[in-house]
């Protein structure tokens, strides 16, 4: 199975789960009149969209290079994940000011009503499916090193750690009496809270990347050990790095006896190249480029 398949595959599942759950949470959180199901019901409809961005994305970022791309379309798959951050980052804006809505209104005095059992079944149903649909996804994210996956995948387990505020929140207000009803509402606010500090993480790696952030020191510490590896390269410099997609491009000059032939150079290079691709994947982009030195100055 190719990896835009394997992605398909992961993706489908997970809308399957969410498809089930925003239908279950927004019946139970009418039905069980609860706020913090309505706002976690509405969280998991941002996660069917955003399967949606997954499978429209990858897609696209599949595609081979052509004439107008000559890195290939990877930066598609970034945009994938930006994307996942911002609706993420929406609802989660929307869940605090319902929440913080309601309970101004139960400070003002006007009466909450109280959640139902069935809410609170919705909730414990979605932190069982969405942790585990969590550990599935980002699993073959990993696997398949796919960025728009990992986000997916953060983006259930979001979901489920909501779920469990939103359990609090409704079984405190069931257990607790009609004073407390209140903590319904609260629930959705935390929720909300969570939801935003994933999202601003995501927004920042998607968002350095798309602004061609360097890959970080450790990795670009391991490329110039590989280049410095071979016995007759001098001093690799002027190195450049960034993400395109799942793969990346890296650039570095490095210096060689002015005296060898272009074809021993020239081979170097190559051999340089090809150590980095067997570390970093066959689709990494590298160039080298060779400076002239003497032995020893």
């Amino acid at each position: 199975m190719t990896r835009e398949k394997e992605i398909y595959k992961v993706t489908l599942v997970g809308g399957a789960v969410n498809v089930l759950l925003l239908l279950f949470k927004f019946v139970a959180g009418i039905v069980g009149h609860s706020s913090a199901m309505i706002a976690d019901a509405v969280h998991s409809f941002s996660d069917f969209i955003t399967d949606v961005v997954v499978i429209v994305f990858v897609r696209i970022s599949s595609m081979p290079e052509d004439t107008g791309h000559e890195y290939g379309h990877g930066k598609y798959e970034t945009l994938a994940s930006t994307a996942i951050g911002l609706a993420l980052l929406g609802v989660a804006i929307g869940i605090i000011i319902s929440g913080a809505g309601k309970t101004a209104a139960w400070l003002r005095g006007e009466p909450l009503t109280s959640p139902g059992l069935l809410a609170l079944a919705a909730a414990i149903v979605s932190i069982v499916l969405k942790e585990a649909t969590f550990r599935y996804t980002v699993a073959k994210a990993d696997r398949l090193d796919s960025q728009a996956l990992r986000a997916n995948g953060w983006h259930h387990r979001s979901d489920a750690l909501s779920s469990i505020g939103t359990a609090a929140g409704i079984g405190g207000a069931i257990l607790l009496g009609q004073r407390w009803v209140v903590l319904d509402p609260l629930a959705s606010i935390v929720v909300g809270a969570f939801i935003v500090k994933v999202a601003v993480k995501m927004l920042g790696e998607g968002i350095g990347d798309l602004m061609e952030r360097s890959l970080p020191d450790d990795i670009k510490k391991e490329i110039i050990s590989i280049a410095s590896s071979f016995g007759d390269i001098y001093q690799p410099h002027h190195l450049r790095t960034r993400r395109i997609g799942n793969h990346y491009a890296i650039e570095m000059h490095v210096r060689m006896d002015g005296d060898i032939s272009l074809r021993e150079s020239h081979q170097r290079a190559t051999d340089i190249e090809k150590a980095i691709r067997e570390r970093f994947g066959s689709d990494t982009h590298v160039t080298i480029h060779v400076e002239p030195v003497k032995e020893g100055e």
